[in-house]
């Protein structure tokens, strides 16, 4: 597994990708520090805790930004002053290296 910051998002609307099994995904999380997988293996989840609402929503703007420059887009749950980002590959119904590159990609905007 190389770096994920020099990793670009694919495609995986059109079937040809399938989504990782449990172990898998454990493989790739070993990349990822902080972030949880999810119970049934379809989902990584990470928890962002800020110093009050407008560092908050800085971001979950340089996310968004992140997220559509990759074309790959997290759920997110914004309070006042945390973020729950939570990513998956909807188009294969679980998770693929799109979603850990994003996730690395999340992690290096607080580094």
């Amino acid at each position: 597994m190389e770096n994920r910051l020099d990793k670009k998002c694919q495609a995986c609307e059109y079937g040809d990708v399938a989504p990782f099994s449990i172990k898998e995904a454990k493989q790739y999380l070993q990349k990822i520090s902080l972030w949880q997988l999810s119970a049934c293996g379809k989902k990584i989840s990470r928890t962002f805790d800020f110093k009050g609402f407008y560092k908050t929503m800085a971001f979950v703007n340089a996310v968004a930004w992140v997220a559509n420059s990759e074309g790959h887009h997290p759920d997110m749950e914004i309070s006042f002053n945390r973020c729950i980002v939570h990513f998956t590959t909807h188009a294969v119904g679980g998770l693929t290296e799109n979603d850990f590159i994003c996730a690395a990609k999340v992690d290096a905007l607080l580094s």
